[in-house]
């Protein structure tokens, strides 16, 4: 049999699936006819079904998304909107008219609040004043006592420093000095040297 009449009854994938599925029994061959007549994109009213179904599925996961969109956005919305804003400024003029309503009411309450903090002293009780003078002098005994223990050890640190230093420079001069001796104790072999060989060439 030649190749060209081989490819006149040749079954395509899509013939071959669809009669397996007439075979089982899972279509039927007048669902199929019908369908290739009308020209559906779907073959049965089940798979129309699973298709209205994969839409509505898509559909309300779209507005799931968008209600998680929408939530989040609320969540995290700008304080600075001016809506926000609008509420928190009602807020603060209630506490202010409520505040004002208060100093209105309380007279002294308003003097002592506009009086200078600085300005304020403590009641001290006249018997107490002898010994808030007491308190105050063994307060700069204490400081001045502070101020004295503080110099020297201050001082005790950096004499503490300096015997150090003075350590270090004595050992310095000590190697220097041995140094020194050991210099002159050659230059004096030296001389006797030559001395000798000048003695000996006379």
């Amino acid at each position: 049999m030649l190749q060209w009449d081989l490819s006149l009854f040749s079954v395509s994938p899509a013939a071959d699936l669809l009669s397996r599925c007439v075979s089982r029994e899972a279509l039927f061959q007048e669902e199929i006819d019908s369908a290739s007549s009308r020209m559906s994109p779907v073959f049965t009213s089940h798979l129309h079904e699973a298709e209205q179904r994969i839409k509505l599925q898509r559909q309300l996961d779209e507005l799931e998304l968008e209600m998680q969109l929408l939530k989040m956005q609320k969540a995290s919305a700008d304080i600075t909107h001016i809506f926000h804003l609008a509420r928190k400024f009602q807020v603060l003029q209630k506490f202010c008219v409520h505040l004002q309503d208060i100093l209105r009411e309380q007279n002294s309450l308003r003097q002592r609040l506009m009086r200078p903090l600085g300005r304020t002293n403590l009641p001290i009780q006249a018997h107490l004043h002898r010994s808030v003078v007491d308190v105050v002098k063994m307060l700069l005994d204490f400081i001045e006592a502070l101020e004295e223990k503080r110099s020297s050890f201050h001082s005790w640190i950096t004499s503490r420093d300096d015997v150090a230093q003075l350590n270090t420079s004595l050992a310095q001069l000590l190697t220097q000095v041995v140094e020194l001796q050991t210099l002159s104790n050659q230059v004096l072999q030296l001389k006797l040297v030559g001395g000798s060989l000048w003695c000996d060439n006379l």
